[in-house]
């Protein structure tokens, strides 16, 4: 115990001595005078002492303060002089007043005072909302702590810390699964011998890929491959673009069908069931898409690879009688059906709902199509279909169609798997029962556990789909006339009158539509266009750049407004022109939106070039829509765009 503490002490003892003895004082006046009086004299010499302890008392402690003030003054100065912190003190010039020995240890500068901070620390930049930023200073890394009301800095290295960080990023793993996309399809016609020669040379050309990359392989089926990295090697093999899909499609090239690869790609999980999981994820969206590309996904990012070549037709139907018996079932579970397409519905999409609404009328339940608008686009079929008593009445608005849902209620989604992109968004949130049914690749965005997906990207339109379902919903069925054309108008548009996209399949679903009572001049008068939207379209024609020597460019009126249908009918126009491989026209919408429709002939890949615009569609052709900006704007950031694509 120190020495003042210990007097501290002994005087509190003291004065409750004295007072104990004030109190036998009085009691010994009251029995003799002289035992008073010799009382006072103790009570006297007692508080001397005790005002001689006080003084020695508050001595001790003003000599004990002054020894610890000094100690942590030094202790102090000792810390600012070691410590491995620089720090530096500026004026509003940012003129260094004064550093620590740390900070001109780690400038090499012993004479920094006066200089201004830009001079010796050139990269150092920071905002006034910023309180910490990174500084590189002759190949080290510091971690800058500002003060700005103080006028300070703190520099603390953490170059180490930076570099472990590092290595932990690119060490961390990474997951793959390679898919072959069409091996049964192309060895089935095969004899064993050379179907085992094809599927080994194949394997080889993915091993030796593998090895150069330094990537674990795994075979786990005849079709597929696990593949193991880190994130250092999943770099290195996106810099190639996934170069491995390109090889096995070109050393396959002779074949009649070529092998195709699909590849879903995980990274920046926190455990491997996670990445497995993503991984899967992201092979089930490029298969989705209709395979020959990789989807890569690293944390919230997915990224696409690939896709050069169309999605190859599957010659069975076995896939589409699973998938119709399914239908079938669910529409026997459900009380009744909704079906919905997307927003400004076009062709294909009314096609596609009477043909899901036929295949509910023949299993007896009750079904309404979602309609918010008429477009001009399918302004003459929908005159047919409202003259159509039965058909009309199964017609509803959005707001009614909101009435009528129950938890029990199927919807089926036709034409789009996006929920940002169906006709009314909250009724996906009425009921748990969706159905999608698609023929576009699939993008990141997808309805939310849907109970039944029919997504085929090798389909000409989801008319076509629907009209083979149909035909697995009854052994007699008998489709009224006008639904039938409208599926055929629908496969029509999409393929172009039969010119794009038209599979072995196509046909065969156009023949049962032809069979069962569809029209092709009612399909022509359908098509047909007023003189006014011919000239409209001439006009956007008319206002066309050549970019890159094989792209056009066509610019709508910015002072008029557009509808999809005349700026995807300007696109295609713009195709057949010479020289031409793709078509992109950007023009405003009623609402200010800017939309941008994109075509080619195949060999410039338009979807993956509107998915870095915030759109999506088919390898030949795709769209997207910007809300908030101008058509400059829009025709500058695609130009940046297709400069970095091509």
């Amino acid at each position: 115990m120190p020495k003042f503490l210990l007097k501290r002490w002994y005087g509190l003892h003291m004065v409750l001595a004295l007072s104990f003895c004030l109190l036998l004082l009085a009691i010994l006046t009251m029995y003799h005078w002289l035992y008073g009086a010799i009382g006072i004299i103790c009570v006297i010499g007692l508080v001397l002492v005790s005002r001689y302890l006080e003084k020695e008392f508050q001595r001790d402690l003003r000599m004990y303060l002054a020894t610890i003030s000094h100690r942590v003054k030094k202790a102090g100065e000792g810390v600012i002089q070691e410590l491995p912190i620089g720090i530096v003190l500026y004026n509003e010039e940012q003129i260094i007043e004064w550093t620590n020995p740390y900070l001109q240890k780690m400038t090499g500068d012993d004479a920094l005072i006066g200089k201004s901070l830009s001079e010796v620390f050139p990269e150092l930049e920071w905002k006034p909302e910023q309180k910490q930023v990174e500084l590189i200073h002759d190949g080290n890394v510091y971690e800058v702590l500002i003060r700005p009301e103080e006028r300070l800095l703190y520099f603390t290295e953490i170059t180490e810390y930076k570099e472990l960080l590092n290595r932990y990023n690119r060490e961390r793993p990474a997951l793959a699964i390679i898919h072959l996309d069409n091996l049964d399809e192309v060895s089935q016609v095969m004899d064993d011998q050379s179907r085992t020669q094809l599927s080994t040379s194949v394997a080889g050309v993915i091993n030796e890929w593998a090895q150069k990359h330094n990537i674990y392989l795994r075979r786990l089926s005849a079709d597929k491959f696990l593949a193991v990295m880190d994130r250092e090697t999943l770099d290195k093999v996106e810099e190639s673009r996934f170069d491995i899909l390109d090889v096995v499609r070109e050393m396959t090239a002779d074949n009649k069908i070529p092998i195709t690869l699909s590849i879903g790609v995980a990274a920046g999980g926190s455990s491997f069931v996670q990445l497995g999981q993503t991984a899967q994820s992201s092979l089930d969206i490029a298969l989705g898409r209709g395979g020959d590309q990789a989807a890569m996904k690293v944390g919230n990012r997915l990224t696409f690879y690939g896709g050069k070549s169309n999605a190859v037709e599957k010659r069975t139907r076995v896939r589409a009688r699973v998938i119709a018996h399914a239908l079938r079932d669910l529409i026997h579970e459900a009380d009744h059906v909704i079906v919905m397409g997307h927003k400004n519905p076009d062709m294909d999409s009314i096609g596609a709902s009477l043909g899901v609404l036929k295949a509910v009328q023949v299993n007896g339940k009750q079904a309404y199509v979602v309609l918010d608008e008429v477009t001009p686009a399918i302004e003459r079929l929908m005159e047919e279909v409202y003259a159509n008593e039965e058909l009309a009445k199964c017609f509803v608005t959005p707001e009614e169609s909101l009435d009528i849902v129950t938890n029990r209620t199927l919807l089926v989604i036709v034409d789009t798997h996006r929920p940002a992109l169906v006709i009314e968004p909250r009724l996906l949130q009425e009921t748990s029962r969706i159905v999608v049914i698609d023929h576009h690749r699939r993008a990141e965005d997808f309805v939310t556990d849907p109970v039944l997906v029919y997504l085929e990207p090798y389909a000409s339109s989801t008319a076509e789909l629907v009209s083979e379902l149909l035909q697995y919903q009854s052994d007699r069925i008998q489709i009224e006339n006008l639904i039938a054309t409208a599926l055929l108008a629908g496969i029509v548009v999409d393929t172009k009158s039969f010119a794009f996209r038209t599979g072995s399949r196509t046909f065969e679903a156009a023949s049962f539509l032809r069979r069962n009572g569809a029209d092709t001049a009612s399909v022509q008068r359908f098509l047909k266009e007023d003189l006014n939207q011919f000239v409209r379209r001439a006009k956007i024609v008319m206002n066309t750049e050549i970019f890159m020597d094989k792209m056009a460019i066509a610019i709508g009126n910015p002072e008029e407004s557009y509808t999809q249908v005349e700026v995807a009918q300007a696109a295609e126009l713009l195709l057949t022109l010479s020289g031409i491989h793709a078509s992109f026209v950007v023009a405003r919408r009623a609402d200010n939106a800017v939309m941008i429709s994109a075509r080619s002939l195949g060999d410039i890949n338009v979807q993956s070039i509107m998915e870095q615009m915030g759109g999506g569609g088919h390898l030949t052709g795709a769209a997207t829509q910007i809300e908030g900006i101008t058509i400059e704007d829009a025709v500058a950031q695609l130009k940046e765009v297709l400069k970095s694509a091509l």
